[in-house]
């Protein structure tokens, strides 16, 4: 489970991953959690950003990472790619 992502606010820090088994899927994706999520959100990154899982994460958790997702889709597209490729992914940290 690569993080491929850390979003950090005084609120929460979201992290961002990818399922080793993600490999097999070639639509590009997310899943998104914080640290005691027991059910991490999926998210679509093509053809457009959308939930294709809540998760344990609430109605408005999840609409929040999805804006994130959106705010960082490209990022999250360049991450998908390396790990697909198997090159190593340095997270990406952004803290606001």
């Amino acid at each position: 489970m690569p993080k491929i992502f850390l979003y950090i606010t005084a609120k929460a820090t979201w992290t961002f991953v990818v399922w080793g088994t993600d490999n097999n899927e070639n639509r590009p994706h997310v899943h998104v959690g914080q640290k005691d999520t027991e059910h991490f959100c999926k998210i679509w990154l093509e053809p457009d950003v959308e939930i294709a899982k809540q998760g344990s994460l609430t109605k408005k958790q999840a609409n929040d990472v999805l804006e994130i997702t959106k705010r960082f889709r490209v990022k999250l597209l360049n991450q998908w790619n390396i790990f697909k490729k198997g090159d190593k992914i340095t997270i990406l940290k952004i803290k606001e």
